[in-house]
């Protein structure tokens, strides 16, 4: 692999960990809107079966690029944009905090009040969804690793959804348990929310197998990477060769 392709990569890696970061602070920062997302009306425990965060529409595309991350670049890396979610979530919850203690001016558009009714839950979601967060991406990395050793880099498609369906379910419940336990969300609506986030994250999940497929298709071609070769292996190769025949 050349110089300048080894820089295209590094760049590409960024741009998936920003990509990454900002659709994990936007869930964090908009989860108390919910919406009703399919035409009939089912219920199911108290809840409409469809009712669901809006958090939840950026939250799949951070398990989506955890998996291009994990097959194009490696474990290593992919746990390197985890890490960096995590900083960043209790970075933007300081803010927060600070914004809050910020007194408004008799003009502000937003007053205190409406700041606080917006974004008061925030920190407490932050925690929450951090614990179940770590606990979903580091099970989502490990499980996809785990298949794509033990299929030899093939079937794709399964260490895609296996890893993302087992993940989500820890994420989902994880989360609403600490919802729930913090006061944010009443625990009559426990059931209904879990079976609806559920089944709207593994729709996601298997929607987004296509768009995996594509990404890794493209990756492998330009870089001229092998199923199941990493990036960083191509480059060490590379190097090897180079020192080979330099020797």
């Amino acid at each position: 692999m050349t110089t300048n392709k080894q820089s295209q990569a590094q760049i590409i890696y960024l741009i998936l960990a920003a990509l990454f970061i900002a659709s994990l602070v936007t869930s964090n920062l908009i989860f108390q809107k919910f919406f009703y997302w399919y035409p009939f009306d089912a219920e199911i425990f108290g809840v409409k079966l469809f009712e669901v965060s809006v958090g939840l529409l950026p939250y799949p595309i951070t398990f989506l690029i955890t998996d291009i991350l994990s097959e194009v670049y490696g474990k290593k890396k992919a746990n390197h944009v985890v890490i960096a979610g995590i900083f960043a979530s209790f970075f933007s919850l300081g803010i927060i905090y600070v914004s809050k203690v910020a007194p408004a001016t008799s003009w502000s558009v937003v007053d205190d009040g409406t700041f606080v009714e917006v974004f008061g839950a925030a920190p407490l979601a932050v925690l929450a969804s951090m614990l179940a967060y770590l606990s979903a991406q580091f099970i989502d990395i490990r499980i996809y690793h785990f298949w794509k050793n033990l299929t030899k880099g093939r079937h794709l498609w399964l260490r895609n959804n296996f890893s993302t369906f087992s993940s989500q379910i820890v994420d989902t419940l994880t989360v609403l348990l600490l919802l729930c336990s913090f006061g944010i969300i009443p625990w009559d609506k426990f059931v209904g929310l879990l079976i609806s986030g559920v089944i709207f994250k593994m729709m996601i999940a298997a929607l987004d197998t296509p768009i995996l497929y594509v990404v890794v298709y493209g990756f492998r071609k330009y870089f001229g990477l092998n199923p199941g070769e990493e990036i960083d292996e191509k480059i060490q190769r590379s190097l090897e060769g180079e020192i080979k025949n330099i020797g």
